[in-house]
């Protein structure tokens, strides 16, 4: 049987870009915190984040409803909010539907392994 999957972290994105890119482990996680936290203040705006062969986040406000207690069957209102919604491209539906798992056997380092838009390897002067 499989093992759980591995669940990539932050640190993982930030090892991933400093091996495709070359850059420094500093300078790679410059990159992801400033890319994280770029759609972070987007979606606190309202702003919906698309991003290209990736798919699409966006904030959707649920009105207020009427609702019960789970433990006391009391009927109760529950407030409006805003909810993050993520809907995923046909890329990505396509590239995870195509490696069938090949990713969880072995690891995160096959993340993307299969998609032939890999980040490019730069030469720094």
């Amino acid at each position: 049987m499989d093992s759980a999957p591995h669940n990539v972290t932050r640190a993982d994105l930030v090892e991933l870009t400093r091996e495709r890119t070359g850059l420094s482990r500093k300078e790679a996680r410059k990159v992801v915190e400033t890319i994280l936290q770029i759609v972070e203040d987007r979606l606190r705006a309202g702003e919906r984040v698309k991003i290209s062969r990736f798919g699409t986040f966006t904030v959707k406000r649920k009105h207020s409803r009427r609702g019960r207690d789970p433990k006391t069957g009391v009927p109760v209102t529950i407030d409006s909010r805003r909810v993050l919604s993520f809907k995923a491209s046909q890329v990505l539906k396509d590239l995870v539907a195509e490696t069938d798992g090949a990713c969880r056997s072995v690891g995160s380092s096959a993340i993307s392994a299969r998609s032939s838009y890999s980040i490019r390897r730069t030469s720094h002067k």
